[in-house]
């Protein structure tokens, strides 16, 4: 019997046919959480230096 670690396990489970949806919405999630973060990070710059008014500008593009 092979003995599989936790990461090769869980792949070898994701990567089942039933299971390629669940391995797109995963990507899909980190995807648009890194897209807010990313967000989040240049707004928090903007208060920093001053220029609040700017965000609500920069939502409206």
């Amino acid at each position: 019997m092979e003995h599989l670690t936790g990461l090769q396990q869980f792949l070898k489970i994701l990567t089942q046919a039933d299971n390629i949806p669940i391995m797109a919405m995963m990507l899909l999630v980190l995807f648009f959480t890194y897209i807010g973060l990313k967000q989040a990070r240049r707004n928090d710059q903007l208060i920093e230096h001053g220029q609040r008014d700017k965000i609500i500008e920069e939502m409206r593009k």
